[in-house]
Parts: C-alpha cells; structure tokens; sequence
C-alpha cells in the first residue's frame, strides 16, 4: 500500500469519529434538557371573596361660581374714577366705578328747593307733620267764614226784632255762604298743593338715587373678573361696567343618566376630580335636583354644592364624579395586585393544584385596594398576587 493512500485513510477516520462524537454529545444534551425540571414561580394565592359594596353614578358636569353678576350703570354720566382691575377682592357695597356727579346733584338740589318751598306755604313743621286748617290762606279764609257767620246770626237777631230790613238781612247771608264758599277753595287748594309736595318728595328721592347711582357698587362679596370701562369713557343706563364672581364656595352641575334618577337626592355626598390636580379628590353635597329630565339629553340635571376656602378650584373647570346610591349590592373582590392589565383587556391567575390557569374579566369598581371582578371569577377561587407578570397560562407555581 502506497504512502498517499494510507494518510487518505486516516484522515477519513478521524472525520467518522468527529461527526460520531458530535451526533453523541447532541443527543447527549437533549436527554439533559428533557430530564431538568420545569419552571416553578412562587405566587401568593388569596381567595376571592363575596360582599356588599357601595355603588356609585359616575357622571360629568361643570365648576360654575356660586354668584356671577354683570354690573351695570344705573344712570348715564362720565367715568371719573375705576378703584378696582381684574382679579380685585371686593366686599358687598365696594365702589367699583365712579361716575360724574355735577349734573345729578344740580338736580338733587332743584328738587330739594322745589320740595322746600312747597312746605313753606303748606307751614309744614320740621318733623314733617301738615295740618291743613294750619296753612296761612285756609287759616284767613275760615277766619273771614267765622266772622260772617257771626255777623249774619247778630242780622239775624236783629231781623226778628224788626231793627234791619230784609234785604241787609239777605246780604249777610249771602256773604256768609261766599266766606264758606272762599274757606272750602281754600282747603282745596292746600290739599292740592300737598300732593304736589308728595310728588316733589319722590322727585328728591328719584335725585338722591340717581346721585347715589353715580357710583356702582358690587353687589356681593366676591372677585372682580371683569371691568369693561376706563375713566373718561361714557356710559349710559343699562350699559355693564364690570363683572362680579364669588366663588366661596363653588357650585358643580351634573348630569345624572336617566336610570339613576331614582338614587340621587338632596344632601347626598358627591367626590369629584379635576384636571388641573390629578390625584386628587374633591367633595361636594348635592342642594339642587331638578324637577324635570331635559328631554335633548333625557338626563337629570343636579347640582352640589363645593367648599372652596383655598380658591384653589375655578369656574369652568371640567370635573368628573361620582355620586354614592343608596343601596349596596354584593360583589366579587380581589386584590389590586392580582389583576394584570394588557392591552385594556383585564386578566387573572386562578392557582389550581400546583399551575396557574389564565382568566379573561372584566373589573368595576375599585374599593381601597381591592378590584371588583364583575366576569370571569366566582367567589372563592384563589388568585395568584405574586410574581403575575411572569405567569403564563398552565405555568407551575408554588
């Protein structure tokens, strides 16, 4: 046998024996991988469990301020004077804007005079108190009626002792029914000139207001949100100067679905939440239910009252609530921990002997750290709490 062949023939050898080793150690290590033990996840099971909770009506609604008012001017003039810039805190009576007041008070004045003269004719006391028999023409008019009337029954006295003629006798009593006649027009026209001093009254106080309207005045407590006028500008009756908000406290109007009409009532607690301060929670108490459903919405329009001492809430704010019913049910609970979220689809590990089988539920309502199981869970069966994101469905646990 040549050299070359020999050295061919092992080096075939040595490359049987190779792949025959190689062949050994794969078969070697897929007998290892099916003789090692599964994998174990430790859980801490805890058994579902059956009780009565409190409901609640989850609805949306508004912050709205407890008083809002647009200010307006009550009489025209000049603006001469504005105290106050947005956000001002204003007491009930505060000046807000300041008008003009040289033509209101020419005209209190004129009133006044007017009203003044008409009591010195009427000889009217400082107290304010008229009598009309008092007044200087009534007073002459019934002295010359007593005088002729005295005159006419001397006439007459005389008449019947034959000493005067009939026709003086006549003329007497003709001057007596004249003065009884100039005493009657004279009481008339002292009533009449009091009822022109009634209407000259009011005129005073028609001036007095118009005076007092120069200055607009809040008409609460509150915060300015808004003041429309500058000084120098004009306004005319009715025009608005500003506007007034108290929001101490604060309302909140809901709307309650038409179903859960019959579980909302005046003085039941309300928690709401607010963008603005995420974490937090906000409690109300319903003043307001409404004696009809709104037939666009076929809901319940309600409103709660909301302390707001901090000023920390905001009209207009958009808040989500809930409104606690009166009743109580029984529900499935579990822990918080045990219920996994993927995908917005709720799952659970019920512990069955020594693996963990994978449920689908829905959950509803959250009770400090328990979950509502609604579907999928009866009361009862254990629930892993432990290491659930690493479960799968079928896995061992321990």
């Amino acid at each position: 046998m040549s050299r070359a062949l020999i050295h061919l023939s092992v080096v075939t050898l040595l490359a049987t024996g190779t792949l025959v080793w190689s062949a050994c150690s794969a078969g070697d290590a897929q007998t290892a991988g099916r003789d090692a033990a599964p994998l174990t996840i430790a859980v801490s099971p805890v058994a579902a469990t059956e009780q009565p909770i409190a409901r609640f009506i989850h609805v949306t609604g508004t912050l709205t301020a407890e008083e809002q008012a647009d200010v307006a001017a009550e009489t025209s003039g000049r603006v001469v004077a504005t105290p106050v810039e947005r956000g001002t805190a204003v007491a009930q009576g505060a000046e807000l804007v300041k008008l003009s007041p040289v033509e209101t008070e020419a005209s209190l004045k004129e009133a006044e005079a007017n009203a003044a003269q008409i009591e010195a004719r009427l000889a009217v006391t400082a107290a304010g108190g008229y009598d009309v028999n008092k007044v200087p023409e009534v007073a002459n008019a019934r002295a010359n009626f007593a005088l002729a009337t005295s005159e006419f029954a001397r006439i007459e006295t005389l008449l019947a002792q034959r000493v005067v003629s009939q026709s003086e006798y006549d003329q007497r009593k003709t001057q007596v029914e004249a003065s009884r006649q100039q005493f009657e027009s004279a009481k008339n026209a002292a009533e009449q000139q009091y009822q022109a001093l009634q209407a000259s009254r009011a005129r005073v106080t028609l001036a007095r207001k118009a005076l007092a309207d120069t200055t607009v005045r809040a008409p609460f407590a509150g915060l300015v949100a808004e003041r429309m006028v500058s000084t120098g500008d004009y306004v005319t009756r009715g025009m608005k100067v500003a506007q007034v908000v108290r929001i101490t406290p604060l309302r909140i109007e809901l709307t309650v679905p038409e179903q859960f009409v019959a579980s909302v009532n005046v003085g039941q607690p309300v928690s709401f939440s607010v963008d603005a301060f995420p974490g937090r929670m906000f409690e109300g108490k319903v003043r307001y239910v409404s004696p009809a459903l709104r037939a666009d919405q076929r809901a319940l329009t309600i409103e709660a009252v909301v302390p707001n001492s901090d000023a920390e809430l905001k009209p207009g704010m958009f808040a989500t609530a809930k409104i606690e019913q009166n009743r109580k049910e029984p529900a499935v609970l579990v822990p918080a921990a045990a219920v996994r979220v993927v995908s917005g689809t709720g799952r659970v590990f019920v512990v069955s002997g020594d693996h963990a089988e994978e449920r689908i539920v829905t959950t509803g309502q959250t009770v400090d750290a328990l979950v509502e199981v609604v579907t999928g869970l009866k009361s009862g069966e254990r629930v892993a709490t432990e290491n659930v994101p690493q479960l799968v469905d079928g896995v061992k646990v321990r």
